[in-house]
């Protein structure tokens, strides 16, 4: 184990050393991610997108609105999820309408989080809270943020006893790929929740994870 945790050290970007915090965010080129989910196997839409009302389960990792134990808010018409979760790390639907959609854009197919106006209306599209529970621990993790317009976004990582490793915020938002990583080389990311203040709303493309394979 200490190996493992050596070889993932001399991995790390260099800013994941000096980032302060327990997550770092990172280039998410500088990470080595062989698993990636793009949403392009299931069926979609344009507009508002095909709704999602429960736990959408893929390859490796599970998509939902937030963890069972966490407290569930609205700030505006944006999902607020604060708090410990129970353990083992649950992965929790929204309420009817305001869980998920897959959804067309600019050729990519997308996951949309749906805020309290509720599917299918315009202003709750994007302003939802999104969760991943991952199969297997994590150290370092990529996503494309999609739709963002110099907003703000906070990413929280989990563990799987429930506990918050740590929040990262993302400001501005825009159109591009973001890369995280635990600080010391842990792989003890079970799972993370997105929320977002961004004008027009955010929704999220191709996550990558998994660890490289193994040095022999």
């Amino acid at each position: 184990m200490r190996l493992l945790r050596t070889i993932a050290l001399a991995l790390a970007p260099t800013s994941a050393l000096a980032c302060g915090g327990p997550v770092c965010l990172v280039d998410p080129d500088s990470l080595l991610l062989p698993q990636i989910i793009d949403f392009e196997d299931i069926a979609s839409g344009w507009g508002p997108g095909i709704e999602i009302d429960s736990v959408l389960p893929m390859p490796g990792a599970s998509f939902g609105e937030h963890f069972a134990g966490q407290t569930v808010a609205s700030l505006d018409t944006y999902d607020q999820i604060t708090g410990a979760a129970f353990a083992p790390l649950t992965l929790m639907p929204g309420a009817d309408g305001q869980n998920l959609s897959v959804v067309q854009f600019s050729g990519n197919t997308l996951i949309n989080g749906w805020g309290v106006a509720g599917f299918p209306r315009r202003e709750a599209q994007g302003e939802g809270a999104i969760a991943v529970l991952f199969d297997i621990d994590q150290s370092a993790l990529a996503f494309d943020l999609r739709g963002g317009e110099a907003g703000a976004a906070l990413v929280t990582f989990m563990r799987r006893d429930g506990g918050v490793i740590g929040s990262v915020p993302v400001e501005p938002t825009g159109e591009f790929a973001v890369g995280f990583i635990r600080a010391t080389g842990e792989d003890d990311i079970a799972g993370f929740v997105i929320t977002n203040t961004d004008p027009q709303g955010l929704a999220i493309d191709t996550l990558r994870f998994g660890k490289p394979p193994e040095l022999s």
